[in-house]
């Protein structure tokens, strides 16, 4: 009588500890009990409500058991350690926590969405067009719930980058031998008074004036808009921004073409002086642009592949997706640039 007494016990134990009751009695919980309650998971038009253990506890096996065991940490931290019981700890602690869901729905193929959702019962023509975009691509490449729906019950851990990364992209570009072939800006830079060249565009070195280097920029105008250079016709990534003078300093090298949109481009060359420090190769630009990727995009959501998009989509993606972040202006140029330079339209032409 004795063992499935212990049995049943046990089972009332694990039930009852599961309940959102439990998990709210400890105070720490208030928090993330006020994000859950403006989530879609607590109301919605179908008033379907996902509690606590629907999304945070397997419904069976080893996983459940697992994860009841992990579970008690959090007990331990609230009322041993201490770590988690003020706002301010929970906090500096809120990455590392998530971080510890996450590796274990990704673990378990996001077992708890899945008790509810699934790719084959979704009618993905009712959806809107981002998401219908998104979840094709989920099933192509057969990710899970957690690589793109971190944060969607709860705030997202707040990822930023230090400013010293930046500093040391800046430093390293002020040590670039003044003998470098070729070299490429890490911020926007006057061009004299000929314009404004952006991060990571290459310049062939071909002299000095005075201070400053003697660079020549290499690109294509489109016709009516003479006032930017682009990495090439038909594909919009601007290079450089010119002045009035710059535009008459400009050689042009081929006549105008028309693109099969009707637009005309030409190929044209700018020579001019640059004063302020540039990198020898983009590398180190792009590592940092990377980094960007991992704090701003990845927190989110699976990394996308740079080859998911033509250079020309690319800026309006990364825009969309940036003013969901505090990412700077500045940082979200070099990141898109990073997905521009690398998009599939210039993979598959390399």
């Amino acid at each position: 009588m004795f063992a499935p007494s212990l049995a049943v016990s046990s089972m009332w134990v694990m039930h009852k500890t599961s309940e959102t009751s439990f998990c709210l009695s400890c105070h720490t919980m208030q928090a993330p009990y006020e994000e859950y309650q403006g989530s879609a998971h607590f109301m919605n038009q179908k008033g379907i409500r996902a509690e606590c253990h629907d999304c945070h506890i397997p419904q069976s096996g080893m996983d459940y058991l697992i994860t009841k065991i992990r579970a008690s940490k959090d007990i331990y931290h609230e009322f041993v350690t201490g770590k988690i019981d003020t706002p301010e700890k929970f906090e500096e602690h809120r990455l590392a926590m998530a971080q510890t869901v996450w590796d274990q729905l990704k673990a378990n193929d996001s077992a708890t969405c899945r008790s509810c959702h699934q790719f084959d019962a979704m009618d993905l023509q009712k959806q809107s067009a981002d998401a219908q975009k998104m979840h094709a691509l989920g099933i192509k490449e057969k990710q899970t719930c957690i690589d793109c729906h971190k944060g969607v019950a709860h705030f997202p851990p707040e990822i930023t980058i230090d400013s010293k990364a930046h500093d040391a992209l800046m430093e390293h570009a002020r040590q670039t031998p003044a003998d470098a072939k070729e070299v490429y800006p890490v911020a926007p830079a006057p061009l004299g008074n000929l314009g404004t060249v952006y991060p990571a565009t290459k310049l062939a070195v071909v002299g000095k004036s005075g201070d400053a280097r003697e660079v020549e920029i290499t690109g294509s105008q489109m016709q009516g808009a003479e006032q930017v250079i682009y990495l090439s016709a038909g594909q919009r990534l601007v290079l450089a921004t010119l002045t009035e003078e710059g535009q008459k300093a400009v050689k042009v090298s081929s006549d105008w073409e028309k693109d099969p949109y009707g637009n005309a481009w030409r190929s044209v060359s700018l020579r001019a002086p640059l004063a302020e420090p540039a990198l020898g190769k983009p590398d180190e630009i792009w590592n940092y642009a990377k980094t960007l990727d991992q704090a701003y995009c990845s927190g989110c959501h699976a990394p996308i592949s740079s080859e998911h998009y033509t250079l020309n989509a690319w800026p309006s993606v990364a825009k969309g997706m940036g003013a969901r972040t505090d990412i700077s202006a500045e940082d979200l140029d070099i990141l898109t640039r990073w997905f521009q330079y690398h998009a599939k339209d210039i993979a598959t032409r390399e």
